[in-house]
């Protein structure tokens, strides 16, 4: 049932782990006080920017969740990455990025936090790090259990540790640096493994034309296989949730509220580099689509004919026949077992390595750049803000750099202990996506609203997102509300709305900010202040 790996597989992943180890480690001799530890010293070029962002956002979760929702939904499970991250990715460059650098903050709460106040990036920051905490363990089981207990039936424990470890070390010790670094490695091996398993998938099936004809003759749940807008029916993404609430809501979200994805811009050493660094992000993130989504619809071709010519190929306990126009087809019963179970029967010595060591640097960035700016909120926005609150001084940059790197382990260790704890979680990316949900849209309204409107103040921000996430909540447990199997699309865009309205009309009743407070941080005062025109190209200057 299992692969035996070859010498050369085995090789090649013991060289990229050795690789990406050394290099990580090889960045400590950089990093001197928390600036170095956080934010790289804002000295990083925009092709580090790009290429950082793009292995941070697509995980082994990415490769084996947007295959499986493929393999279940077809090519509408690829909205997420085409207009889930291109137009968003644009967006944040020009509206959001150049704020939050010119600011000179180490995190999104922090920006929160100065064009509001305290609460406000108390509680922003508390969120995230509870959502990041989550991520960690979903992207570590989803690879320990779906991808490497599938194929080589290693126990996911151990695999578990063996990932934590090696990222976890070279993240504690060069910090952003660290991630960086490995992080362009990382995509050339994600990259050049990814498009070899879709050449190959397309190989097998005979192309893009017998593949469709095939799947097309099956009909029934197939039938829409090929739409990009799936009708407002009882479907996980019908073209309404879509649209609005991945287009206009998560997707600007997630790009220019998402600590793990703006955290490369902070770092840039220009504001040209982070605004060029998102949109050179956007322009590769324009190949992911074909790379991790088509295979899913391969494996509806593959499968069936893979079992036929070996019953003992996949176990009878993964799969279910389903009756088609063309006759009964067998049906993998968990989703994100697709894409291992492919690469099992398909891939040939040499390129089973290659594949597992690009699935496993899709992994071990996404977690490095999660540990990153989960240290970073919790240091600056947490226990720092904390201090000032309570009266003590705030931390010099040694200790902010100590607690950075022990909040990382302290991090990876929970993660790592928790990971088995989710075991039997179905369709991983869309439980991801439904966490992000529940208080992106309410996160999103009190940004836009704070750089756009000036009359926006703490106590609306405060009581929008507050609110807005009990709300998100409320209508998750609510059954049937939506046209939707998984509501995550519908919560998000009303969940935004809603904070919209409230922020707008708490704000209309309580005090306005003071002027001098948010000059430099909305629209209107950074373009028509003379001022805060001087104040930020000074900044840009030094």
């Amino acid at each position: 049932m299992f692969v035996q790996l070859h010498w050369i597989d085995m090789l090649i992943i013991l060289v990229y782990m050795i690789g990406c180890f050394v290099i990580g480690l090889y960045t400590t001799k950089y990093i001197d006080n928390a600036g170095d530890f956080f934010l790289a010293g804002k000295s990083l070029p925009f092709w580090a920017v790009g290429f950082s962002i793009v292995v941070s956002d697509i995980g082994a979760t990415d490769f084996i969740g947007v295959a499986g929702n493929t393999y279940v939904n077809g090519v509408s499970a690829a909205n997420f990455d085409w207009l889930g991250s291109m137009p968003a990715m644009v967006f944040a460059a020009f509206v959001f990025v150049p704020y939050f650098w010119r600011s000179g903050v180490f995190t999104i709460p922090e920006f929160l936090g100065r064009r509001y106040n305290a609460a406000v990036q108390l509680l922003n920051a508390s969120i995230w790090i509870t959502v990041m905490l989550i991520s960690l363990i979903m992207m570590l089981w989803t690879t320990a259990d779906d991808l490497v207990r599938t194929m080589l039936g290693f126990d996911p424990y151990y695999t578990v540790w063996i990932m934590a470890v090696v990222t976890g070390i070279y993240t504690f010790s060069g910090g952003l640096s660290a991630v960086v670094m490995t992080d362009a490695v990382q995509l050339v091996v994600m990259y050049v493994s990814g498009l070899s398993l879709l050449a190959l998938s397309l190989w097998e099936v005979g192309g893009w034309s017998s593949m469709r004809a095939a799947i097309e003759s099956m009909g029934g749940q197939f039938s829409t296989h090929f739409t990009i807008l799936l009708p407002n029916t009882h479907s996980e993404f019908p073209w309404s949730g879509i649209v609005f609430g991945l287009g206009v809501v998560l997707a600007i979200a997630y790009m220019s509220g998402n600590q793990a994805i703006v955290h490369r811009t902070l770092g840039a050493r220009t504001e040209w580099d982070a605004k060029a660094g998102m949109l050179l992000g956007g322009f590769l993130k324009s190949f992911i689509p074909v790379m991790v989504a088509l295979p899913g619809l391969c494996a509806l071709v593959y499968l069936p004919h893979a079992i036929q010519n070996d019953p003992n190929a996949v176990p009878a306990e993964m799969y279910q026949m389903v009756d088609t126009e063309s006759g009964p087809v067998p049906v993998l019963n968990e989703r994100d077992r697709v894409v291992p179970t492919m690469m099992r029967l398909m891939l040939p010595p040499g390129l089973q390595g290659l594949m597992l060591a690009g699935l496993l640097a899709a992994l071990m960035s996404s977690i490095s750049g999660t540990l990153s700016s989960a240290s970073t909120i919790f240091v600056t926005d947490i226990y720092n803000r904390g201090r000032q609150l309570l009266g003590f001084k705030a931390l010099n940059e040694k200790s902010a750099l100590y607690w950075g790197r022990g909040f990382t382990a302290f991090l990876i260790i929970a993660s790592s202990l928790l990971a088995p704890q989710f075991d039997r979680v179905d369709g991983l990316y869309n439980f991801i996506q439904t966490v992000l949900s529940l208080f992106q849209g309410p996160t999103l309204a009190i940004l836009l609203l704070g750089i756009l409107w000036p009359r926006a103040n703490r106590w609306g921000a405060l009581t929008g997102l507050l609110l807005g996430v009990l709300f998100c909540f409320a209508m998750w447990c609510v059954p049937n509300l939506f046209p939707a199997e998984d509501p995550f699309l519908y919560i998000a865009m009303y969940s935004f709305l809603f904070a919209l309205v409230v922020t707008v009309v708490v704000s209309l009743l309580t005090p306005p900010e003071p002027e001098e407070k948010i000059r430099g941080l909305v629209w209107s005062s950074v373009v028509q202040d003379p001022a805060a025109q001087a104040a930020l190209n000074a900044r840009i200057e030094a």
